[in-house]
């Protein structure tokens, strides 16, 4: 996040000596990169965010920092390496990633309509809640928001994953076990595609502590692969059907 900080203040500094004007302009806009990277809310610019060729699927993310890269190189987040064995499939999908750092399953619903219009998505990744659960907000709130997602994307023609995520035990038994269940209840209703659990043998695993960053709440760049490991069945499959 550090490194990420300085880029921006760098890439605003002008060559020559600037006049006040400049300089108040300057500051300005280095206290907004500044406060956005500290809030965890710096978008991931999106990938592949030209149009795609026709009759090429269009696979989009919405997800939070778990698929915008947090805390990692850039293009080495799992969302990248799918891109990677997409090629390597010789399967011609364009990926469009628009996870934000931080974002909640309220701020996925509002930017979706916007997404959805403007890329044309043929398949969606939903990969939000944990953060919903860090807020400690209602458990039914959560799945109204979701479910509003699922058909929100499904009423654009596109076929739909949602990637669940799950808490520790100290949340209590109840809560964690409903938010747990929260994911396949609404891939159930809804009739989607569902990975209960985007970090199983990561997170849950003995390798935890290698895999997880020093926050112990995101992976690594050595736990990406196994990510994408956990998601590529389940994308295979729907990105397979016709």
């Amino acid at each position: 996040m550090g490194s990420d900080m300085q880029a921006s203040i760098q890439e605003g500094r002008p060559q020559g000596g600037p006049g006040n004007k400049g300089r108040r302009r300057l500051a300005r806009a280095s206290a907004l990169a500044l406060f956005a990277t500290l809030a965890g809310y710096l978008p991931l610019p999106l990938l592949a965010a030209g149009p795609a060729p026709a009759g090429e699927a269009v696979l989009l993310v919405v997800g939070d920092s778990i698929s915008a890269e947090y805390g990692l190189k850039r293009g080495t987040g799992w969302v990248a390496l799918l891109e990677a064995r997409l090629a390597k499939e010789s399967m011609p999908v364009k990926v469009v990633n628009a996870s934000i750092s931080g974002e909640t399953t309220a701020g996925g619903r509002s930017r979706l309509p916007a997404l959805l219009a403007a890329h044309k998505p043929s398949h969606v990744v939903i990969e939000l809640g944990g953060n919903d659960a860090l807020r400690g907000l209602p458990l039914e709130m959560t799945e109204a928001h979701l479910t509003a997602m699922v058909e929100a994307a499904r009423g654009s023609g596109a076929r739909v994953l949602l990637a669940g995520i799950q808490v520790p035990p100290n949340y209590g038994r109840a809560y964690t076990e409903r938010f747990a269940g929260l994911f396949e209840k609404v891939a159930r209703a809804q009739k989607v595609a569902v990975l209960p659990f985007i970090l199983a043998g990561v997170a849950d695993g003995p390798q935890a502590v290698r895999l997880m960053q020093a926050d112990r709440i995101h992976p690594n760049e050595e736990a990406q692969p196994r990510l994408l490991d956990n998601m590529w069945p389940s994308l295979k499959k729907l990105l397979a059907k016709p």
